[in-house]
């Protein structure tokens, strides 16, 4: 038996099976009487069985058809749900995917790197940037508000998450100009441990720890002088004398707008920025050439 079958002759049989009329089948598929009569005769020749048995009462199936009818369904319905399979992944490829961060990922021209790798390799979606308050160190992971994210390690729940770090910068103190310690060209993280420290809201978990460095602390607890939950709350508490604070280098200029300054610090390790992602959605193809253009795009600068 030949398996050189085409879709288009299983989709006919199965029509004219159904009306049991030739005329109505061809007028189900748009196609002419005597064209579905010549294609269902050529199919019938392929199997060499006959189909479908004409005579003066109509058409009905013969013992071949009704056998093969149960089977070219279940063909005809396999290839539906293939081809919306298909359309579903192209769907997903002219989607927006909705990057998360809590400060600007600039860096050098990081982000338009990105987004040049991005659109080059899936040039029917597009990247929509949403910025989240600092109290959220997922930047919208956790709650699915955004599908990747610009975060700062740690996370909370690290376990949820697939990151790759983007950028890893030296942390810096952020102090008053008019601060006895900004003398100094670099300063130990000993002189500034009893000092109070302006911190990130407690929701922050493990990232409001890692900004208070309290794994250089020797148990120690910090003494806090406020909570600041955005770059603008910083530097206003900078600048009134409330504490001082650790920033990641990219990150300074964002609070040393005038009476606020930055110098290095000895006896902490860099930070990390990296881009996040949900494990469950790690094969996402969008969410996947996001990843690859920030592994490029950081591997470039």
């Amino acid at each position: 038996m030949t398996t050189d079958v085409h879709l288009r002759d299983l989709r006919y049989f199965a029509t004219a099976a159904e009306e049991l009329h030739f005329t109505r089948a061809a007028e189900r598929l748009y196609v002419s009487q005597p064209a579905l009569s010549k294609q269902i005769r050529a199919l019938e020749g392929q199997l060499g069985s006959a189909l479908f048995e004409r005579g003066p009462q109509g058409v009905a199936l013969t013992d071949a058809g009704e056998a093969l009818l149960p089977h070219a369904l279940r063909v005809l319905e396999a290839w539906e749900q293939g081809a919306l399979a298909v359309e579903s992944a192209r769907a997903a490829l002219r989607g927006t995917l909705v990057v998360g961060m809590s400060t600007s990922p600039g860096r050098g021209g990081l982000l338009p790197a990105i987004r040049s790798r991005f659109t080059a390799a899936r040039p029917e979606a597009s990247l929509r940037l949403r910025q989240v308050s600092w109290e959220d160190p997922t930047a919208g992971l956790a709650d699915k508000e955004t599908d990747v994210a610009f975060v700062w390690l740690p996370l909370p729940d690290p376990q949820r998450y697939g990151w790759t770090v983007v950028a890893q910068e030296p942390r810096l103190v952020a102090l008053p100009e008019a601060h006895p310690l900004a003398e100094h060209a670099e300063v130990d993280f000993a002189d500034l441990a009893p000092l109070p420290f302006l911190a990130l809201p407690r929701v922050a978990g493990p990232l409001r720890d890692y900004w208070l460095a309290l794994d250089a602390r020797g148990g120690r607890p910090p003494l806090i002088g406020a909570e600041v939950a955005s770059a603008e709350e910083t530097y206003e508490a900078l600048v009134a004398g409330l504490g001082v604070c650790l920033v990641a280098t990219g990150n300074a200029p964002l609070v040393t707008l005038g009476g606020v300054t930055t110098r290095p610090v000895r006896g902490i390790g860099p930070s990390r920025y990296a881009l996040a992602w949900r494990r469950e959605d790690a094969d996402h193809p969008l969410v996947r050439a996001c990843a690859d253009a920030s592994r490029l795009a950081s591997g470039a600068a």
